[in-house]
């Protein structure tokens, strides 16, 4: 089950946070998810790092089909968003939320994952409260490792 592999020390922020809260969170913990949650400590969105980072990107990167031609962004590689911008709470950048309950199957889960493109995954008790999040390490290296008992037929 993925509560077998799970990290339980989960960095959560509330719905109230700002973009420059949730920004210090993901540097200084090095983190990729930072699960948004409710007063109850449900998860009602995530915030990605990819989230925060596309707010120093320029908007014409969604426009060009690939940027083997770009070697340097010049002045907006120093530039940052501003500060009201930094000041917004984070359900203005949040994604909606998929997360499993603690007894989910490994194999599940990581299908999840992969349907969803997913690197980390929370993980929410039986009453939806989240308990902890799981990466594609953590699930993959959980299930690797059952290999380990199993009889080797070329013997």
């Amino acid at each position: 089950m993925i509560r077998d592999c799970m990290k339980r020390n989960v960095i959560s922020i509330a719905t109230t946070a700002t973009l420059r809260q949730a920004g210090a969170l993901i540097a200084d913990r090095h983190i990729g998810l930072l699960p948004v949650v409710d007063p109850q400590g449900k998860p009602i969105g995530v915030l990605r790092l990819a989230d925060l980072l596309r707010l120093e990107l320029p908007d014409i990167i969604d426009m060009l089909p690939e940027l083997d031609f770009i070697h340097n962004f010049g002045a907006v590689e120093t530039s940052r968003p501003s500060p009201e911008e930094l000041d917004r709470p984070v359900t203005v950048l949040m994604q909606p939320v998929t997360f499993v309950e603690e007894t989910c199957g490994l194999l599940r889960a990581y299908a999840i994952m992969v349907k969803h493109d997913l690197h980390d995954l929370p993980v929410v008790s039986e009453d939806g409260t989240l308990v902890g999040i799981a990466s594609r390490v953590d699930i993959g290296a959980a299930i690797l490792s059952s290999w380990k008992t199993v009889a080797n037929a070329s013997a």
